[in-house]
């Protein structure tokens, strides 16, 4: 298996070197020189959502609660693909834009683009320790190697493909990564309903295949509906691969395909953690059941392609994670400091700061408890604010600096504060509403005093 995990990530690394030798610029490492054709884009956004939170912490939050575990994943996270097609994909596209800040910056300003820029990488940063999490669990559970030491060298690795290839390398692996999560999930379903049958699925409970939980108002069940599919419909690593497209037509097909994909592929680890108390009855440490009950069902050639595709998901993730927190970094937040710098030096910066911010992440892993809860606190953390400048901004006139500034810092500051403090039953749903009337209030204040200022 060691050596199984070997050639896997050095293959990865060989994809991101042949991509390197197309890399001449900055645009050409951060959207993959705007060429991308729709088939290969919808694989690219499938495979970066499909993470660690679907393989493993999905299939384990179901077989712990039922089919109400998988709410965000795949459910919430395909309904996300497809507003991001309906709603933001055709808009952002006509724009030429580079990074999403770039369209903060055009229509609130520079302090926006800043802000907005800053709350987007920690959003990634959390993510992306999510996904490392997963890789760890999966080294733990196949390997009698250290995980801290097997987890260092499989992240080194995809760091360097990553640094090499940019968007075209993180695509093209992205395709390749979703071909193998496909055939690996695909087979454990297939050898587990041939040895155990059909009547596995049909033995579970009400309560179980209910996507409600037990106790829930209707204000905790929209709470937990509104993170995965409005917590993560604002990110660079999805609006930096609509942008690398051909059309605004592409991008926004591509999103839609995206959800499909994701819904189909997404509903296997949820059958698999529905069946999962009667193939593994009283597991402890419900992150591991997937890997284990690959262990349990699968001949040895098969659980290889099931650690495969584990892993595919995991460093399509993380990839794309790095690439997209690296180029706001670089090209919001670094570049404008530089005088005049040329293409080599904008390229230079770009991978340096990609590389610093993949350490960061290795590190914030070191303090996590566990994925599900990374996840969950990725797609929430300032997305509130965001959500409403950003949709408010592409769709309408309405708006100004200061209520754009003041919506993401009400984002910030009121998520844990109606959370942990007030105890709200639905705090992001509280956020979100707070976050929409604060912009509208101080936008048509702006528009009085301009009114009275025009009379």
């Amino acid at each position: 298996m060691i050596y199984f995990l070997v050639c896997y990530l050095l293959f990865q690394f060989s994809v991101g070197y042949w991509a390197s030798r197309r890399i001449k610029n900055e645009t050409d490492y951060l959207l993959a020189g705007r060429k991308i054709p729709t088939w290969l884009l919808s694989f690219s956004l499938f495979a970066t959502w499909f993470g660690a939170e679907t393989c493993i912490g999905t299939s384990g939050e179901v077989y712990n609660l039922g089919l109400s575990g998988g709410r965000a994943d795949p459910f919430g996270y395909s309904l996300c693909l497809f507003f991001l097609g309906f709603l933001i994909a055709t808009k952002i596209w006509n724009k030429n834009y580079s990074t999403l800040a770039d369209f903060f910056h055009d229509r609130f300003g520079l302090k926006v683009e800043k802000l907005a820029s800053f709350i987007l990488i920690i959003s990634s940063l959390v993510w992306g320790a999510a996904q490392i999490r997963a890789m760890g669990q999966i080294v733990s559970a196949t390997t009698q190697l250290p995980v801290d030491l097997t987890l260092l060298i499989s992240f080194i690795v995809v760091l360097s493909y990553c640094l090499l290839g940019g968007l075209m390398g993180d695509i093209l692996t992205d395709f390749i990564q979703g071909l193998i999560l496909m055939l690996g999930l695909g087979l454990i379903l297939f050898f587990i309903l041939k040895s155990e049958g059909l009547s596995i699925l049909a033995a579970q409970t009400p309560e179980r295949l209910s996507l409600l939980s037990p106790g829930e108002s209707l204000w905790e069940r929209m709470d937990r509906w509104a993170i995965p599919i409005l917590g993560s419909l604002i990110a660079q690593e999805s609006i930096s691969r609509l942008l690398a497209t051909k059309s605004a037509e592409s991008a926004k097909r591509s999103a839609y395909n995206a959800s499909l994909i994701y819904l189909i592929v997404g509903s296997i680890p949820v059958l698999l953690g529905l069946m999962g108390p009667t193939l593994l009855p009283g597991l402890l440490d419900k992150e591991q059941f997937l890997v284990l009950l690959g262990q349990k069902y699968l001949p040895p050639i098969a659980y290889m392609l099931l650690i495969g595709a584990l892993l595919s998901a995991i460093l399509s993730s993380i990839d794309s994670i790095l690439l997209a927190a690296g180029g706001l970094f670089s090209h919001n937040l670094v570049m404008p400091l530089i005088k005049d710098p040329s293409a080599k030096k904008k390229l230079l910066i770009t991978r340096v700061c990609v590389t610093f911010l993949g350490l960061i992440i290795y590190l914030i892993t070191h303090f996590s408890e566990s994925i599900y809860g990374l996840v969950e606190l990725a797609s929430s953390l300032g997305s509130a604010g965001l959500v409403v400048i950003t949709l408010l901004g592409l769709w309408t006139k309405i708006g100004t600096p200061l209520a754009a500034t003041v919506t993401l810092l009400t984002g910030l500051i009121v998520l844990p504060l109606a959370e942990y403090g007030l105890k709200v039953p639905a705090p992001y749903l509280f956020t979100l509403l707070t976050c929409l009337i604060i912009y509208l209030l101080i936008s048509a204040t702006a528009l009085k005093v301009n009114n009275k200022g025009l009379n």
